[in-house]
């Protein structure tokens, strides 16, 4: 009888390492071979122990892969997301706030069916969208631009982003909104001298989430651009396997970056939301 709670613990975290273990397995089998040059991959697979550690790939990968017939490697394309990520999560996390804000505090005629239609929005598969992002993007010429991308992934993660906010701003009593305009301020200063103090969490939440959905994006980055003009996650799928396990680490760096310092700030922030 006094076994039993051991076992039960034994069986329980014999489960989660299990379950570690798949998880890791790809990460781990990537890492081994970024570090393994071509011709160990040629010659032994690509699942084997590296002969020896190697920098070579990842300089290779940078400067010298060939991507969609261009052999200057991935570092164009890697800078391609970065202009992309950044001004599109700033974008749809400051509108996103507004409207948060907006649909929580501040009601108006049609105000529920805004908020069903962007619910909709946020559950809607990506490939539903493409045909109405191709018109549009064609009649703006946006086509393998950085803008255009930059664009729909504004209006993707706008869904999301204002769930967040409205979820968050909607803890916030009534009597603090209601107190500022009776000293007169009005919507924007409400949400700026109000609103804005006590979000850095949720904002936090927003970003984190939003830059990884841009960053990590491969649909409309295969569809909608090209050549040097593509993403780096599309740019990964025409590269040899030489050098793909090191461009597939050299891409996942800004997302583990941020999750690495960010990451406490982010269940923090999805906590704070929920229990306010």
């Amino acid at each position: 009888m006094h076994g039993a709670p051991a076992w039960g613990r034994v069986a329980i975290y014999a489960i989660l390492v299990g379950f570690g273990a798949v998880y890791l397995l790809p990460a781990l089998l990537v890492l081994n071979a970024a570090f393994r040059t071509s011709h160990d991959v040629a010659q032994h697979g690509l699942i084997a122990w590296p002969e020896r550690l190697s920098l070579a790939p990842f300089v290779f990968a940078w400067t010298e892969a060939c991507v969609s017939g261009t052999c200057e490697g991935i570092a164009s394309n890697f800078f391609n997301s970065i202009r992309i990520a950044i001004p599109a999560t700033l974008i749809a996390t400051a509108i996103g706030a507004v409207n948060g804000y907006a649909l929580s505090h501040w009601r108006f005629p049609g105000a529920s069916i805004v908020f069903g239609a962007i619910v909709l929005g946020a559950f809607m598969p990506p490939q539903t969208t493409l045909l109405p992002w191709a018109w549009t993007i064609g009649t703006l010429h946006l086509y393998n631009s950085v803008y255009g991308l930059i664009l729909i992934h504004s209006v993707q993660g706008l869904a999301l982003t204002t769930l967040f906010a409205r979820s968050f701003f909607a803890q916030v009593p009534a009597d603090l909104v209601r107190a500022a305009q009776v000293d007169g301020a009005g919507f924007w200063r409400i949400f700026f001298r109000v609103m804005l103090p006590l979000s850095p969490p949720i904002l936090i939440v927003m970003l984190i989430w939003q830059f990884t959905q841009v960053w990590n994006d491969f649909l409309f980055g295969v569809v909608f651009s090209t050549g040097s003009g593509q993403l780096v996650t599309a740019a990964l799928q025409s590269m040899g396997q030489g050098s793909s396990a090191a461009a597939v680490l050299i891409a996942s760096i800004p997302p583990l970056l941020i999750y690495f310092f960010g990451g406490r700030y982010f269940v923090r922030g999805l906590t704070m939301g929920a229990i306010r």
